[in-house]
């Protein structure tokens, strides 16, 4: 039950045309039928819809097709072939929708910039054009995802122990200074830029060296490296390359090296939260790390360390940072 919107979602009729388009097909189940068809309990096909973050459906509402069926029996058939574990499905349905939830928002905001004032009074237009471009996004979203599925599978079967839930990563966070405060002023094409140039430039960074951007919100660029000269390069690399950058304030970076739980495309534990916290007291360009990372680093011809003692953060009681600099 992933191709369309609860009723709530949709301001007016007019959307009908747009989402008979995208979904390739006119609704024709409610939701008792939708359950029926796929063959499970219309309770458990609710609670799936909910977890993907859609709203509830009344009982007589027509808003299901064909491929609400599909995905749900396939989803079904996973659980049942124990590829997905019972008490996950919801966890699965939940985190797959939020990561298409927000590339369809940027998806929506193309089509948006291609037609102007036309996107939201001239739906036979916007139809049309959805049409010859969402086959075109659809074939790049199925390429980007499978390159990603091959990279991903490679590196956890060469560097993973078999049903391992952690390893030993470095975490790191990436704060843009006074950022609530740069924006109170901007038009929305300037927070777009601002956002779209910050998200590029620590893509790229994090990127060339060997690290992943786990996500970004705002801000805030949260990425994983699996070695410590890794991680200790790209934030030295993302405050140099910002502090080129006319555009963009100044960046406050901490880093912190431990044990990390991979869950769903998310990062948890300790490391996470001591990273964020050292991110938090870090200087304007500047980058702390954290005991475990500094013994990591500690040697390395690259790279000065200036401890800088305990540190009063949240939740941590003398933590001791260090701040990261390239040698010489």
């Amino acid at each position: 039950m992933c191709s369309l919107s609860g009723p709530r979602d949709r301001p007016t009729a007019r959307g009908d045309e747009m989402e008979k388009t995208i979904l390739g097909s006119a609704p024709r189940y409610t939701k008792d039928q939708v359950a029926e068809a796929a063959g499970v309990p219309v309770q458990r096909a609710e609670q799936l819809w909910q977890a993907m973050g859609f709203a509830h459906v009344d009982d007589d509402a027509v808003v299901f097709t064909d491929a609400d069926v599909a995905a749900l029996r396939s989803l079904v058939e996973l659980v049942s072939a124990e590829v997905i574990p019972p008490e996950l499905e919801s966890a699965v349905a939940r985190s797959l929708a939020q990561t298409m939830s927000r590339l369809a928002e940027w998806q929506v905001g193309i089509f948006k910039s291609l037609l102007g004032d036309q996107f939201a009074v001239d739906v036979e237009t916007t139809a049309q054009v959805a049409s010859v471009i969402l086959p075109v996004m659809e074939q790049m979203q199925d390429y980007v995802w499978r390159r990603h599925l091959a990279a991903t599978a490679s590196r956890e079967l060469a560097e993973r122990d078999p049903g391992a839930d952690e390893r030993l990563q470095v975490i790191g966070f990436a704060d843009l200074v006074g950022y609530t405060r740069l924006i109170r002023d901007f038009t929305e094409l300037e927070l777009a830029r601002l956002i779209d140039g910050f998200e590029s430039l620590a893509g790229g960074v994090v990127a060339e060296n060997h690290g992943r951007v786990i996500k970004t919100v705002g801000d805030e660029v949260l990425f994983v490296a699996d070695t410590a000269a890794d991680a200790a390069e790209i934030a030295l690399t993302l405050n140099e390359e910002i502090a080129k950058n006319d555009l963009l304030p100044p960046l406050r970076i901490g880093l912190a090296q431990g044990q990390v739980l991979a869950r769903f495309g998310d990062v948890y534990g300790s490391t996470v939260n001591i990273a964020s916290r050292l991110t938090s007291v870090a200087r304007p360009a500047s980058a702390l790390v954290d005991r475990e990372l500094a013994a990591s680093l500690r040697g390395h011809p690259d790279y000065r360390l200036i401890p800088l003692g305990p540190t009063k953060v949240q939740g941590f009681r003398g933590l001791h940072a260090w701040a990261l600099r390239r040698a010489g």
